[in-house]
């Protein structure tokens, strides 16, 4: 929205503007300061919670105006002052309101106004910008653009209870990654604002506290500082306890919950800290039950999924704290047809918001079953779990697909699991059957078509460990489902999560004889097609080893491995990696090269004559001499096949 009115209005909306608004910025233009003064103060008036009004003077060209008489040197520091709080009001309405604000450069007009000796005008310019940095449409970088900006805010903390609240708040709210980290921890945020965690105010602290969440959110460098930081004689990790007590507003518990979280995640506390375990966690624990407000289960839950994400230990505690599964299960309920709601403003809040709690209780179940059998049988046991996460791989938020995928991911992590370790079939079998007839292998089949490279990484990822040891009908519905055509254009994705999840897919379709028989019978000239051009592009080692296992897993089929041997180009490839300078990706092309030549297989005199004329013979003598052990052992293995 322009500054200034550039073509006049239509005359229905003009006389309705100009007859309660006109007056007001006339007077701004009024030769005498005494009557200026007098019409910003009953602008501030008019303006105080009345949108339309807002939306008027910004329309007629208030803003301007107001902005020209903020930075006049002949005006009164109580007309600066009037000003800036006019336009505070001003940036309070609408998006819209803010964003008008922004063209009219106010940030550099009140950032100058900063510079004044007089405090109430710079507490006056300081609450204004705290409204516009606040607002979803200022970008953060506004307030690094001009590096004396930063340091003044810090010398302006000491001013009064006001600065330091505006200023802490400016700053949770513009300290967006580890850049923005970097340079408020170089001027001295840390100790400039620890000493406000013991302010009277409760403001004050509660803004100091949301600084330190932002400031130590995967951020070693400033976590492993703030643990040794004192304030009064204590320690802030003590401080931080202190305010996650029960008797402390949620709020500051929620916080508080969330510095400890983070600093524990940077690596600045054990994860066995009894600040953690029996303080953090509970705290987050409680904060899911349904008594708490949505937003707050919503911040509850995702911090608890962050905590406990990487430590098995956290997620066995977490499973048995208030009965915290069955508890999750809630997020889906709600609200519901019976909600206890009486407000009418909160149901309809709740409503539009709603998916995020779907979304936090999928990326905690997520989290709680990452390692643990029993935690993940819990989960799976949940009422209609299948169904909610399959409902949730087709909502339309983005947010809660991929959390619902993620969840999906790390429960389909047991399938693998267990039929590696246990053997149970009592669990896996039951949980193949949900996520099969469920139709999840259409989804997240769906899901690899996704624009956005997560959805694509978890669905193909999901897909991967499906298909892991997996019976060949489960394979079989998983290359229906996906297609050929899908899975070679996820073999050339940009994406290197999506490509390596691809190849181990391929990998896990291909494992036990009569399967890899099977899909190379019907699938074989266009795998070995994709193969051909992975080991012969631009890829990492790691994406060049899984292929060439691929390979290996093919020459292990009965009447696949006609397919390498039958292909010559194929054969010089495997032999160039033999000879490669990396040790992983000669392994893998060794074991190619033994599955080729196993003696006890029909064929075999054959493909090794083949093989010797090639000159791999050669190769494997010299590969028996290589300083790397498990490489010379293979060598030495496949000689003997020659021998025997």
């Amino acid at each position: 929205m322009a500054c200034l009115l550039e073509t006049p209005i239509r005359m229905s909306v003009l006389s309705e503007v100009t007859a309660s608004s006109r007056h007001y910025v006339d007077r701004l233009f009024d030769p005498d300061p005494q009557k200026v003064l007098q019409g910003v103060r009953d602008m501030k008036n008019a303006v105080i919670g009345n949108n339309k009004q807002k939306a008027n003077l910004i329309v007629l060209g208030a803003v301007p105006r107001l902005l020209y008489l903020l930075q006049q040197e002949t005006s009164s520091t109580e007309l600066k002052t009037e000003c800036a709080v006019v336009l505070g009001s001003l940036a309070m309405g609408t998006e819209n309101n803010v964003k008008s604000l922004l063209d009219c450069h106010i940030i550099p007009a009140l950032l100058q106004g900063l510079l004044s000796p007089d405090l109430k005008f710079i507490e006056a310019c300081l609450r204004c910008l705290r409204t516009i940095f606040t607002s979803p449409v200022t970008p953060e970088e506004l307030l690094y653009t001009d590096a004396t900006v930063i340091p003044h805010l810090m010398a302006l903390l000491s001013r009064s209870r006001y600065t330091q609240e505006y200023i802490c708040q400016i700053f949770s709210h513009c300290c967006k990654g580890p850049d923005h980290q970097t340079i408020l921890f170089n001027h001295g945020a840390v100790q400039n604002i620890a000493h406000l965690l013991t302010s009277p105010s409760y403001k004050v602290r509660m803004q100091a506290l949301k600084c330190f969440s932002v400031l130590a959110f995967e951020n070693p460098q400033v976590s492993l500082t703030l643990v040794n930081v004192l304030v009064d004689g204590e320690l802030l990790p003590q401080i931080f306890v202190k305010m996650l007590q029960r008797d402390k507003p949620i709020e500051m518990q929620l916080t508080s919950a969330k510095c400890l979280t983070y600093m524990c995640r940077a690596g600045a506390i054990r994860t066995d800290d009894s600040c953690i375990v029996l303080k953090t966690l509970p705290c987050l624990v409680r904060m899911c039950s349904k008594e708490r407000l949505l937003e707050e289960r919503v911040e509850g839950a995702e911090t608890l999924a962050y905590l406990i994400e990487p430590d098995v230990e956290l997620q066995r505690i977490a499973s048995i704290t208030d009965h915290l599964i069955a508890m999750l299960a809630d997020y889906f309920k709600y609200p519901s047809s019976v909600s206890a709601i009486t407000d009418i403003k909160r149901l309809d809040h709740d409503l539009k918001h709603a998916h995020e709690l779907r979304q936090a209780a999928f990326k905690l179940y997520a989290s709680l079953g990452a390692n643990d059998e029993d935690i993940r049988k819990k989960i799976i046991e949940t009422e209609n779990m299948m169904d909610r996460i399959v409902t949730g791989l087709s909502e339309s938020s983005v947010k809660v697909r991929l959390a619902a995928v993620r969840c999906l991911h790390s429960l389909s992590r047991s399938v693998q699991q267990l039929r590696t370790s246990f053997q149970d079939h009592a669990v896996w079998k039951p949980l193949m059957k949900p996520i099969l007839e469920s139709g999840a292998v259409e989804l997240l089949c769906g899901l690899t078509q996704s624009e956005n490279p997560a959805l694509r990484v978890n669905g193909i990822w999901a897909l991967m460990n499906m298909a892991f040891q997996a019976e060949q009908k489960i394979k079989a519905d998983i290359l229906r489902s996906l297609s050929t055509e899908q899975l070679f254009r996820l073999l050339s994705d940009s994406d290197l999560n999506v490509l390596m999840k691809t190849l181990g897919l391929l990998r896990n379709l291909l494992s036990t004889r009569p399967h890899i028989d099977k899909i190379m019978s019907t699938h074989g000239k266009q795998i070995m097609q994709a193969v051909t051009l992975i080991l012969e592009g631009e890829h990492s080692i790691e994406v060049k080893e899984q292929t060439l296992c691929i390979l290996a897993n093919i020459a292990d089929g009965t009447t696949a491995k006609e397919l390498i041997m039958t292909n010559d180009d194929i054969l010089q490839k495997i032999k160039y990696y033999m000879g490669h300078s990396h040790v992983k990706l000669q392994l893998a092309a060794m074991f190619c090269i033994s599955n080729l030549i196993w003696n006890e297989e029909e064929g075999s005199q054959e493909r090794q004559d083949k093989l010797r004329d090639m000159g791999i013979v050669d190769i494997l003598h010299k590969l028996s001499q290589s300083p790397d052990s498990n490489l010379c052992d293979k060598a030495k293995t496949a000689l003997q096949q020659y021998l025997a």
